[in-house]
């Protein structure tokens, strides 16, 4: 079982609700701090922030992914400059569903180019819409565009979030290359621990205290 500090430095605590105000930021970021965890994860729209500390997540070309790769590059850029130490990016889902592997490549490998090491990079496949063939081959784009990590979800698509089948394919898929954060639907300590056992080594939720607080 995992103990509380070590899911806590596991946590990107999430608020990425398009109401989200500066001063809803802020306090998530105080629970943050409160909570012990590893980051906040927040839209670029929101930046610069004070983080007291904690580091700092921005999205791209989020829900959707469907942005234009320069789009894409141009938001994740200027994300950093203010700020941002990671970058969670959505690929193109359409040129997935369509087979167009080099084309899900060359829009991550954009998005790597103008936010190079060392900000990490973390590419949300969206797995809820994907066959497992796709997952893969998901992961695979991925690494090859030079990814830190592969995400299960937005949290944001109808079709659903992280599933701890799909973490498992994918910690199968990136081994230790590649580190896996699971996102989506996690609002239990049982989830959670399920997720971490399947290869998640970040989650990102909104839930964060509710799950500390069942560790005590």
């Amino acid at each position: 079982m995992t103990t509380r500090q070590e899911l806590a430095q596991m946590i990107d605590h999430t608020l990425l609700k398009p109401e989200a105000t500066a001063a809803d930021v802020a306090a998530l970021v105080d629970e943050g701090v409160a909570l012990g965890v590893y980051a906040v994860c927040v839209s670029p729209s929101l930046l610069p922030m004070d983080a007291k500390g904690l580091h700092v997540a921005a999205v791209c070309g989020f829900p959707s992914g469907a942005h234009s790769s320069s789009v894409k590059a141009e938001e994740a850029a200027q994300a950093v400059d203010c700020g941002a130490q990671e970058i969670d990016m959505v690929i193109n889902l359409g040129l997935a569903k369509a087979g167009d592997w080099a084309g899900v490549q060359a829009d991550i490998a954009a998005v790597r180019a103008a936010a190079p090491h060392p900000v990490i990079l973390k590419v949300i496949i969206e797995s809820a819409v994907l066959t497992n063939d796709e997952i893969v081959r998901a992961c695979q784009a991925s690494e090859a565009a030079g990814a830190d990590f592969v995400k299960t979800s937005t949290g944001f698509h109808p079709a659903g979030g992280a599933t701890v089948e799909a973490v498992r394919l994918m910690k199968a898929t990136v081994g230790d290359r590649l580190q896996v954060k699971a996102s989506g639907g996690i609002r239990t300590l049982a989830t959670a621990q399920a997720m971490i056992d399947a290869g998640a080594t970040r989650l990102g939720m909104s839930a964060s205290a509710a799950i500390l607080a069942e560790l005590g």
